[in-house]
């Protein structure tokens, strides 16, 4: 697999677009991932990135994007996010990205007043949708697991019974490592996801609250889970997640130290490619 980074690490501490993408090419990452809003992105900034990008020899892998309105109990505002969502898939293309990192919403008043299942099918609905689109475009969705109580999508199993009912061949799962810790999902969890999960997010946390660390900074004991990912065998990227950094003006070392020790645990179980 290959090892990247989201840009926002860059962009959260006040960093232009372009020098973040030169310092992601300088340090030695092999792709990146870009954080943006493709909703009234300007046409200079889609250019700069796709110039940028090509001139580094840095392939963007992956759009993270949280659409927590495909769950709404309003019509307008699904079909909303709808729309929006199919933005980001037409700007995934456009920048060769193979896809789009979706963020579904929550069960809205505490699983209360809506029955959870409708908010499930809706969700179910949207995506299949989406996933047509995506077809049509040559992208894929990666469905982020977030270990948040309340999260429709909070489990191994949980992710792995959506993808199964949704039934899309474009509709697939992200395995973020510190997620699965937090949702108390141990390494061997992850073999549930085979033949359903194309990308992976790398950050460590204290093992109780939602952190995107450098790895070494928290709990996370990532052997095991990156050799159960590996025999996953993904053709994708394990792209470190960082973000809203302790002191913004040593950005770059901190997204230095995500790397050397993202770089050094990958090699340990022969992962990266």
């Amino acid at each position: 697999m290959k090892l990247g980074l989201i840009n926002s690490a860059f962009a959260q501490a006040g960093m232009d677009t372009a020098t973040g993408l030169k310092h992601i090419a300088r340090m030695g990452f092999d792709c990146v991932d870009i954080q943006t809003e493709a909703v009234g992105l300007a046409k200079k900034e889609i250019r700069l990135v796709a110039r940028a990008c090509d001139k580094l020899g840095l392939p963007i892998v992956s759009l993270p994007h949280c659409a927590l309105g495909l769950v709404d109990f309003s019509a307008p505002v699904r079909e909303f996010h709808v729309g929006r969502t199919k933005q980001f898939i037409d700007l995934a293309k456009t920048w060769r990205a193979k896809n789009v990192l979706l963020v579904l919403g929550e069960y809205l008043w505490q699983r209360e007043v809506i029955p959870p299942e409708a908010q499930w099918n809706w969700a179910l609905e949207a995506c299949r949708r989406l996933g047509d689109y995506a077809e049509r475009r040559g992208v894929d969705l990666a469905l982020e697991l977030e270990p948040f109580r309340l999260s429709l999508l909070n489990s191994v199993d949980a992710m792995a019974r959506f993808v199964d009912e949704c039934g899309h061949p474009r509709v697939r799962a992200n395995i973020d490592i510190s997620h699965l810790v937090l949702a108390d999902c141990g390494p061997a969890e992850v073999r549930k996801l085979r033949g359903k999960a194309i990308h992976v997010h790398l950050s460590d946390c204290d093992g109780k609250v939602h952190s995107d660390l450098p790895p070494g900074r928290g709990v996370v004991k990532f052997a095991p889970y990156l050799q159960a990912i590996k025999e996953l065998k993904i053709d994708g990227a394990v792209t470190i997640e960082l973000e809203y950094p302790p002191n913004p003006r040593r950005i770059v070392e901190w997204v230095e130290e995500a790397y050397r020790g993202t770089a050094r645990l990958m090699e340990q179980v022969g992962l990266r490619s």
